[in-house]
């Protein structure tokens, strides 16, 4: 099919091209051979009258007229694929359709496997790949990288869709045998002390920056990369972890470690799932969104 000359097929190879900044890479990631990809930039080249991609050293780099193309061409793909590619109707027992999740690893921690429980109980056939939310997590949503963001509210996009499903609370950590474990924990003992962080990827902490609005700045003696570890570094030591409630009860089981109340109130923190705007009615992912809904409300009756 063509448009104004150019074969559309054409826009997958530069999608890919864009993407990947290599031949090489683009070609395996379509499915086509090298010589292929490498035909289809010279079509692309003389449609657009423009390099696209040009030789720096070792590597390729796209033009300022290849950078301008590489947003409204994966918008177009992202439309095709809403519209046309995606099936009427969805059956996760049969399908093998792969879903990308953009999670960090609390909710790895605490809601990825009452999903798993659920997928297993409905005899599911879909795959999950869980990838890290890296910085700026939403332009990989925008481009159809990932299927869905598992995110607190504040930090979603406000471009495409969210819906909530749960909130969650914070509560200190500290070991059972430090004096903190002790009499009440107040704003005093909870500054003198030192504290481990969790520093995301893609910006600051739900519960650093709730407490920054309010004025408040800890003593950061730990800076971590993981909020499942987290907890594991308050023992043996007088150092206090403020984490999410449901983080501190599975902690609680499992370590030395006792929970204690916040001396200063934030608001519980929001979490949503988002998607592409385009991608509403896909029935792989309505599925997906009505199985986490189940999962988050499965989680709370631990």
């Amino acid at each position: 099919m063509r448009f104004n000359k150019l074969d559309l097929n054409l826009l997958v190879a530069l999608d890919a091209l864009l993407s990947e900044e290599s031949i090489t890479r683009a070609a395996d990631k379509v499915h086509i051979g090298q010589s292929a990809m490498s035909n289809a930039l010279a079509r692309l080249r003389e449609f657009f009258d423009d390099e696209l991609l040009v030789q720096v050293g070792r590597h390729m780099e796209p033009t300022p007229r290849a950078l301008a193309l590489k947003d409204p061409v994966r918008d177009v793909l992202i439309r095709v694929e809403a519209a046309v590619v995606s099936q009427p109707r969805f059956d996760p027992s049969v399908s093998d359709r792969e879903f990308r999740l953009t999670v960090s690893d609390y909710t790895s921690a605490v809601l990825v496997p009452h999903l798993l429980s659920l997928m297993h109980r409905q005899s599911c056939k879909v795959r999950l790949i869980l990838l890290p939310q890296v910085v700026n997590p939403q332009r990989a949503l925008e481009r159809g990288e990932v299927d869905l963001m598992i995110i607190p509210e504040r930090f979603a996009s406000t471009e495409h869709l969210t819906e909530h499903l749960f909130n969650e609370s914070f509560q200190c950590l500290v070991w059972k045998e430090s004096p903190l474990a002790h009499g009440e924990l107040t704003l005093e003992r909870y500054l003198a002390h030192g504290h481990v962080v969790m520093q995301p990827n893609n910006g600051t902490a739900y519960e650093t920056a709730a407490l920054a609005a309010k004025g408040i700045h800890r003593r950061i003696d730990v800076t971590t990369f993981s909020f499942a570890t987290a907890p594991r570094m308050v023992v043996n030591t007088s150092l206090i972890v403020t984490i999410h409630e449901r983080l501190a009860r599975q902690a609680a089981r499992a370590l030395p470690v006792v929970s204690r109340p916040m001396p200063v109130k934030i608001e519980p923190m929001t979490q949503v799932m988002q998607w592409h705007k385009y991608r509403s009615n896909d029935p792989g992912l309505v599925w997906l969104r009505n199985a986490l809904k189940i999962a988050a409300r499965e989680m709370d009756l631990e």
